[in-house]
């Protein structure tokens, strides 16, 4: 399989796969991500074959590459229901203090005053929120220091809250998501 023989791969795939699509169910109890799950295993270890080294055990290997594939698809599940959990729960806070009809006003409030920050303002905060970018990015991509960054930042965050009040750092993660609200929030 080193050099690169398709007949040896071949064997591999008809002598594991349905094995550890089976091991990978009895940890996840769902089919298509354990099928998802070997197949990247598969895929790494043909695109990986040259560095495989001879005294390894191939099917401790195997074994071993599906369950770390396991863990690492686990916790991003994890981290994206730990997020769902925090922005559903925001939203029901909201909705709980405001009336329904009013939450469409305040986002559109927000909306607004991020189009009336000053020009240098709107265009960090929109390199922070809108595309996600970290501080040192947005100073690298707008050749200004990491300092002005966070201080046009707070600036901003400032002239929002002034206008919005206290439901500015909810409705910004309804906007938003998981992106950091501020260094100094």
């Amino acid at each position: 399989m080193k050099q690169g023989d398709e007949n040896a791969y071949a064997y591999l795939m008809d002598t594991y796969h349905q094995k550890l699509c089976v091991y990978v169910k009895s940890l996840c109890r769902d089919v298509y991500l354990a099928e998802d799950i070997v197949q990247n295993i598969f895929m790494m270890v043909w695109e990986r074959r040259q560095k495989l080294k001879d005294i390894y055990s191939l099917k401790s290997y195997l074994y071993q590459s599906v369950y770390n594939e396991f863990i690492n698809q686990h916790r991003k599940k994890k981290n994206l229901l730990s997020l769902e959990k925090e922005y559903i729960s925001t939203l029901n806070t909201i909705l709980e203090e405001e009336d329904t009809n009013e939450l469409p006003k305040l986002i559109a409030l927000v909306k607004q005053e991020i189009q009336n920050l000053p020009p240098k303002c709107k265009s960090v905060f929109t390199l922070a929120k809108h595309e996600g970018l970290t501080y040192a990015e947005i100073a690298e991509h707008l050749g200004i220091s990491f300092r002005t960054v966070e201080n046009q930042m707070s600036k901003a965050f400032t002239l929002i809250r002034e206008k919005v009040g206290d439901k500015m750092h909810a409705i910004l993660f309804l906007l938003f998501g998981s992106r950091k609200l501020s260094r100094s929030v």
